[in-house]
């Protein structure tokens, strides 16, 4: 029996997803950290710009678009003092064929990623 993704597995798949949109939309990493809790995850530069992106893996029912405002505004104000603008980057996870059940290691998985947030 396939088992569960526990929750660093599910930060990867998420930190992936974000990572390899990142890359088609044009962004150098300069930095990337992929441990629970350790933020941003990624550092990259566009534009001549820096940017800082916090991901975060979300299960259902939790809606991915849903960020913790404080915890961003103190990501902010970190960025801020880098002159950088912060991102936040919710990928929903579930499994391939019924959302609402868990994300299975080896089989398919469905997501709802809307992009990157500016949290401005």
């Amino acid at each position: 029996m396939a088992k569960e993704l526990n929750e660093q597995e599910l930060h990867n798949l998420a930190m992936n997803i974000v990572g390899e949109d990142m890359k088609a939309n044009g962004f150098e990493f300069l930095g990337v950290n992929s441990k629970l809790k350790r933020d941003p995850q990624f550092v990259g530069l566009k534009d001549k710009e820096l940017h800082f992106v916090i991901v975060r893996a979300v299960r259902y029912p939790k809606d991915a678009n849903v960020y913790d405002p404080v915890f961003m505004e103190t990501i902010k104000k970190h960025a801020d003092s880098h002159e950088a603008k912060t991102y936040y980057a919710g990928v929903g996870l579930g499994h391939g064929t019924d959302y609402a059940k868990p994300v299975l290691k080896d089989e398919d998985y469905t997501m709802v990623y809307n992009g990157l947030q500016q949290i401005k």
